[in-house]
């Protein structure tokens, strides 16, 4: 299989509901190379958090009081997502929160090609770190989008 380009991404839930986002990565490769990044911490829906979230992450409601709210930061994000190959590690969870997240805001969910790299190497992503030697910060968006982009191209290379 031959993808070029894509957008490796990860969010961060305030509460067990799907459009309480509170920090996303994105991890943009083009021909094998990281070339772009972002990360934001996100204010979720009435700055509300649940504590065994809060346990997961170490994302506090004081952290994202001033933080853009997802549709704030969507218009300027959106190119990475629209008809591009995007790769999560457990895509369903993460393109649910993304809809869930755009509708909450009535934005509009983009169409894209996804990846899975759970499926793909079917183990968790701390496991698969530890295994290809991967720096990871478990729970930081950026830094699982980074580890899933770097396993997403070594299986593109195999």
């Amino acid at each position: 299989m031959e993808v070029n380009r894509f957008t490796a991404f990860d969010v961060e839930t305030a509460t067990n509901e799907s459009s309480s986002i509170c920090q996303i990565g994105i991890v943009v490769y083009e021909d094998g190379e990281e070339f772009y990044h972002f990360q934001s911490k996100v204010q979720p829906p009435g700055n509300r958090y649940h504590w065994n979230n809060i346990r997961v992450h170490g994302i506090e409601p004081r952290q994202t009081l001033h933080s853009p709210t997802f549709g704030e930061i969507y218009p300027n994000i959106r190119q990475f997502f629209e008809g591009q190959n995007v790769v999560a590690h457990n895509i369903p969870f993460d393109k649910r929160c993304l809809a869930k997240t755009l509708q909450y805001y009535g934005l509009e969910t983009p169409s894209f090609t996804s990846y899975c790299t759970y499926k793909l190497y079917r183990k968790k992503l701390s496991e698969l770190a530890t295994d290809y030697g991967i720096s990871l910060q478990h729970h930081d968006a950026l830094s699982d989008a980074r580890a899933c982009a770097e396993l997403f191209t070594r299986w593109l290379k195999r």
